[in-house]
């Protein structure tokens, strides 16, 4: 393994909080969809790994880019067990929370575990995503192929 933390193992060690989003684009891209799978497999560091990637997406959220953009986006992450959460862009702010509210998203975004990952590692492009049925989208699938641009994703 190239990445340095040796799968599984090596990621349920890491201190989440001491990563740049840059390491973690490296790290992910050093993982096959296998190794990712079998991370999510773990349902303790699988919850950590989620909560984590959703934690950093205010942090990482570009109001500028966003402008008046109004819109909830639903992400069901599939696995083991499929794991919903929220991210609503509204007045410039960015607010995620877990689980699924009564709202109805302008874009609702279905893909497994390591699509998840990749993508949100800016080691996967949605668009490709898409084409090849890797990622469902439901509802506003413009809205969708630009989304990444109200976000700083990190290049690996």
């Amino acid at each position: 393994m190239t990445n340095g933390i040796g799968g599984a193992d090596g990621l349920a060690g890491l201190d989440f909080a001491s990563v740049t989003p840059e390491e973690f684009a490296k790290i992910v891209k050093g993982l096959s969809g296998k190794e990712i799978t079998e991370i999510a497999q773990d349902a303790e560091l699988r919850a950590r790994v989620l909560q984590e990637v959703f934690g950093r997406m205010g942090r990482q959220f570009k109001p500028e880019a966003a402008g008046s953009v109004e819109a909830l986006i639903r992400w069901k992450v599939t696995g083991v067990e499929e794991a919903v959460y929220e991210t609503e862009i509204s007045a410039g702010t960015c607010t995620v929370r877990e689980g699924r509210s009564d709202a109805e998203p302008r874009v609702t975004l279905i893909m497994p575990d390591a699509e998840f990952l990749k993508l949100v590692s800016g080691n996967s492009s949605p668009v490709t995503m898409f084409m090849m049925r890797k990622l469902k989208i439901v509802g506003d699938v413009a809205f969708a192929a630009g989304l990444t641009r109200y976000f700083d994703i990190p290049k690996a």
